[in-house]
């Protein structure tokens, strides 16, 4: 099987900066922020990514590159003994945060679904409340948005580095080289529109 290969040095740092980033840092950041304290934790928080991140990332870049195979495969093939192991790791870390974020995405897609067609003109919080509280206690709901999900992941993935994950990225992740005065709009909208509740 040939390894796949980057179309462009854009779309790597597309993935990577959607891989970085994560849903959690989008919906949940703000209010563990909140809770504990604001701008001092954006200060350790910062501090934490700026150092043990970076060198996580950028270990595991080289690694990827001299190894040029799976993350077992390129601990294996560079340094051997247990190393092997720690690559295992990363993979079962992989699927821990897969089976949280397949969950959180079908939700989105839920979401989605449901502004589309016009079920979420609700404006009261109680009332929005209620509806995700029964949406995700409904047993057949989230697991046929879960699948979804997952059956895009894999179309996505099985398409490969070049026409899946990064074409992927390209369409999904907000980035000026495409945006042909999209971000100008999207600024004009969030300044101008009235926030409050």
């Amino acid at each position: 099987m040939q390894r796949g290969r980057w179309g462009s040095r854009f779309g790597f740092i597309l993935a990577a900066t959607g891989s970085a980033v994560g849903l959690e840092n989008i919906w949940r950041f703000p209010y563990v922020a909140g809770e504990n304290g604001g701008g001092t934790f954006l200060l350790v928080y910062l501090v934490l990514v700026f150092t043990i991140g970076l060198s996580v990332m950028l270990s595991e870049f080289v690694i990827g590159r001299a190894g040029e195979s799976s993350s077992i495969g390129a601990l294996r093939k560079l340094r051997g003994g247990a190393w092997p192991a720690v690559g295992f790791l990363g993979v079962a870390a992989g699927f821990i945060i897969l089976s949280f974020y397949s969950i959180v995405a079908g939700w989105t897609l839920a979401y989605i679904v449901k502004s589309a067609s016009g079920l979420l003109t609700i404006s009261e919080p109680e009332a929005l409340a209620a509806s995700f509280e029964s949406f995700i206690g409904d047993p057949i709901q989230p697991l046929i948005y879960h699948g979804m999900f997952m059956v895009l992941t894999v179309g996505v993935v099985t398409a490969g580095i070049h026409k899946g994950i990064e074409r992927t990225c390209k369409l999904l992740l907000p980035h000026k080289r495409h945006s042909g005065g999209r971000s100008w709009r999207t600024r004009r909208f969030i300044s101008s529109a009235d926030w409050s509740v």
